[in-house]
């Protein structure tokens, strides 16, 4: 059983691995483990990943990116941009500016040793900043090729419908 993922999108199965936990708010990480049960998943046939920026932060991402080296083409890759932690006492802020959302996605390749995201996630929306410029500047890395569908976490029925006139939502979380 699979589903599509957005309008004519990839196939995924039903379930899909989110790697948070793998390295961050739960406790000290371990990517030896953390590595055989993504690699466990994937051959179980897992198929979808899930990690962001702010997890670890950016230690996911890169515990996911060495995990799947060499396997990139078998995964749908999803990973989120919009919060920023800072500060000894991690204190989490929402970053929705373009230019926040460029730069975050070109060190989030770079961590994921990949040269697209599959799925890239807005995980919240920064009320600073109008929704329409950064689904817009998201768009945009659809356009160049370096995204390849959107998705939002966190959510209003109007945030999303608003969203999905300026380019296609595929996912919600």
């Amino acid at each position: 059983m699979t589903r599509t993922l957005g309008t004519g999108g990839p196939a995924i199965g039903p379930i899909g691995l989110g790697c948070m936990g793998m390295s961050w708010a739960y406790g000290e990480a371990d990517e030896q483990t953390a590595t055989a049960v993504i690699l466990r998943a994937l051959d179980l046939g897992v198929t979808l990943f899930d990690t962001a920026q702010v997890y670890g932060p950016f230690t996911n991402e890169e515990l996911v990116g060495r995990a799947l080296a060499g396997r990139r083409d078998e995964v749908v890759l999803a990973t989120k941009t919009g919060l920023v932690v800072s500060g000894p006492d991690r204190q989490m802020t929402r970053d929705g500016r373009p230019e926040h959302v460029r730069t975050s996605l070109r060190e989030s390749l770079g961590r994921l040793g990949t040269d697209r995201v599959d799925l890239y996630y807005l995980h919240r929306v920064d009320e600073n900043v109008p929704l329409e410029d950064t689904w817009g500047a998201l768009a945009e890395c659809v356009a160049d090729g370096t995204v390849l569908r959107l998705g939002l976490s966190e959510v209003s029925v109007e945030q999303a419908e608003l969203c999905h006139r300026i380019h296609p939502v595929s996912a919600i979380q």
